[in-house]
Order: C-alpha cells, then structure tokens, then sequence
C-alpha cells in the first residue's frame, strides 16, 4: 500500500519505519528542511511510561489557581489562549478532573507508555540505533509532604498496572543520584521508576530516518501542507506547495496542527498547543549533574543528563501557536537545576520552545480519522510524544495493515470523543 504521512517528528518517522517492516511504500513530507525540528527537537529527553500522568487530576482546580499568583509557576495563561479553542480545551480538562475519569486516562496512558518502553527496546536492539540514551530509570522528586502523600494514589495505580516502582527516602536517592547532595535539605523524598529511561530525541529521530531512508521510506522536506481534499468517506489527495499529492491511505501526524486540517472535514480534534520550553546547557562539573533523569515535582521540572550536556525542560504555558521565547519562563527552569544541582553552565544553554500537542484527557489520539476511511491519526501525545512514539508507530501500522494489534486499541482512537 501506498502511504503518505504528513509531519516528520518522533511520531510520524517512527510510523514510517514501522509501516515500511510491514512493507508498505512510505513517503513523509514536512515544511522543515529535516525531521524532529519543531516539537521533537528540544524536549525534556525523558522515555517515562511510569510518569505517564494526565494534566487532569483530582485537586488540579485548586493547584492551578495558586500556580497562577505565583511567579515562576509551573502552568500560565495568556491572553492567546482566550479563544473558543482555549476555553473550550480548558473546560474538557475541568470535566477530566474526577477520580474516576482520572484512573481510566492514566490507565490508557501507561498502556500505551509501557508498551512503547518495550518497543523501543526491540527496535534498539534490532537497529543498534545510538541516541546517547540511558537505561537507568527516573526519580520523582518531592519537596513536600502533601506531594509525598499524592504520590501514595499514584502508586496504587502503579501497582494495578504492573510498573515497578519504590518509594526512596533522601538517604537512598542520593544512592541513585549522588549529584543532588547539596540539595538534601529541600527535599522529603521521591518514586523511583526503575524502567524508564533517557535520551535526545532529535538524534534518535535523525538516526531512525536515515535507517528507515535505507529501507526505502522517501523523505520530502520544505513542502507546505496546505490542505487535505476529501470526499464523503476517504481522502484523494493533500495540497501542497509542490502540487496535489497522492496516496491509498494518509497519516496525520502533524501534533499541534493536526486540527486545523481536520476542521474542514467537519472533524473536531480536541488537541491543543500547550508551550513548553527547555535549556540544554554543557556539563562543567560532572558530579553536580544527574547520572540519569529526575522530575522536580514543585515547578514540574525535568533535568536530564546526556553524554557531555544537560537538558531542563517543563513548564506549561497556554498562548495559543505563538513560539516566542519567554524571558520568565527560564528564569522558572534554572531555579529548578540550581536549587536541585548546578553543575552545568546555565549561561551558554541553548533556550528553546516547543508546541506540546495536549489532549484534555492527556491519552493521545491514534486510529482511524471517523468516516475516512484511509485517513489515519497519531497526534496529542502531549509531554509524552519521545515516550510513546515508538508505541503508538507500531500500533498504527498494525491497524492500518489489518493485524491484530498487541495492546486494546480501539478506546485510543478519537471516537472515545463522539461516543
């Protein structure tokens, strides 16, 4: 079969790998002049299905309020994002926000967080792909007792699902992460997560693509994706700056944008862009650094160690599609790495901003597109698109090949929001 995939991030170069060992004719097209250059390329480097948690939580209400008086809060809110679009995502993520809802959505998020650990692992020793990545797990951190106390539920959910996990006191993260030794008095304790793991997406991306280039998948750079023309029940073609291109079946895997391509269609994709951003910063002082990855749970924050540099991302900031860096949003990431550790130059880190493509009930979005028969989806994996990716890649590509898929699928796809 003939496919034509539409963006060329972590999601839509691991589809194309996996739809080409199926055997398909795969062709990815992208307005950048290389794969994982927008979303992809800056994330917070965590593989983490063991902290695959929605946005949407019991208590958020009252947690995002007081996020908002302060100053270098984990979550703002611009005047951009005062839309219909924004308010409306706003409320979806409000109505999530019950214990009930909350089990379900974090179940569907580690289902498919834990199988896309285990793909990954498959495809790495298959391919031998480097990607300067770490297998040595992930330690929350918490500053508080009352987040010592939230972390109790999600280790009951932890429990029911299989993840191995365990509750470390100070005495014993500094086992794991020595480099936080200066920081003992600002922390309680934390959950550590023994299977998840790190690296820099963007390499993993670039290296996957000239692996999957040699396997015939063919890649289009510089085309502007202007439209998906459609008739009652399938796609003909896609509109493009290089004219109409065809295909037997389409992919959209454009994250943020993926809505405003389906809007015409009459299909409502409830994906919003929520801005994150992160510092990559070169290690100076190797024993001031995290061996492998932790999560600050106070400013959700992420510090992850590469092989000569430091990656600090988090933040959510909802603006709509703006991309231009925030002065103050920094200032929230190097408080983080400087209270936690310090041993990176914070002054020659690269700054960088990213569109996470957020789905209010935080599971991302794969499976058929409704009636369109040859239209396929795999967007709104949030924070967590490096985690999933390989996962959901595999997933579609067995659906869209007619296989029997390894994990439940079919509450994944988009119709859980028109059921």
């Amino acid at each position: 079969m003939k496919i034509l995939i539409l963006g060329a991030g972590v999601v839509g170069v691991t589809t194309a790998w996996y739809l080409a060992e199926e055997g398909h004719d795969v062709t990815i097209i992208d307005r950048q002049p290389g794969v994982a250059l927008e979303t992809s390329y800056g994330n917070a480097g965590q593989i983490s299905p063991g902290y695959a948690t929605p946005w949407a939580m019991p208590g958020l209400p009252l947690k995002a309020a007081r996020w908002l008086l302060q100053k270098e809060s984990p979550l703002v809110i611009r005047p951009g994002a005062l839309t219909p679009m924004g308010l409306r995502f706003m409320m979806q993520v409000l109505s999530n926000c019950t214990h009930h809802a909350y089990d379900i959505n974090k179940g569907r998020m580690l289902r498919i967080a834990e199988y896309s650990r285990d793909c990954l692992i498959k495809l790495r020793e298959k391919t031998g792909i480097q990607y300067e990545g770490r297998q040595k797990g992930l330690i929350q951190l918490f500053r508080t007792q009352a987040q010592m106390d939230h972390a109790q539920e999600d280790m009951r959910l932890l429990d029911e699902n299989g993840v191995p996990h365990e509750f470390l006191s100070m005495q014993e993260i500094l086992a794991h992460e020595p480099g936080l030794e200066g920081a003992r008095a600002r922390l309680m304790g934390g959950l550590r997560l023994p299977g998840d793991e790190s690296g820099d997406s963007f390499l993993f991306t670039k290296h996957l693509a000239e692996k999957a280039a040699a396997r015939g998948v063919k890649f289009r750079f510089r085309v502007q994706i202007d439209a998906l023309d459609a008739a009652s029940d399938a796609i003909y073609g896609v509109r493009t700056s290089e004219g109409r291109l065809t295909a037997d079946a389409y992919v959209l895997a454009m994250g943020s944008y993926a809505p405003r391509f389906l809007k015409p269609l009459n299909i409502k994709m409830p994906v919003y862009p929520v801005k994150g951003y992160s510092l990559t910063a070169p290690i100076t002082d190797p024993t001031r650094v995290p061996t492998a990855t932790v999560n600050d749970e106070s400013f959700k924050v992420a510090i992850t160690r590469f092989d000569q540099r430091v990656r600090i991302g988090g933040t959510a900031e909802l603006t709509g599609y703006r991309t231009q860096l925030s002065p103050d949003r920094r200032a929230t990431l190097e408080r983080s790495f400087s209270e936690l550790f310090g041993g990176a130059d914070l002054r020659q880190a690269t700054y960088w901003t990213g569109l996470r493509p957020c789905t209010p009930d935080g599971t991302p979005i794969i499976g058929p597109a409704g009636r369109y028969r040859n239209l396929w989806l795999n967007a709104g994996h949030g924070t967590l698109g490096w985690t999933m990716a390989c996962g959901a890649g595999q997933l579609l590509a067995h659906r869209i090949s007619g296989k029997k898929t390894e994990i439940p699928a079919l509450d994944l796809s988009i119709d859980r929001y028109t059921a």
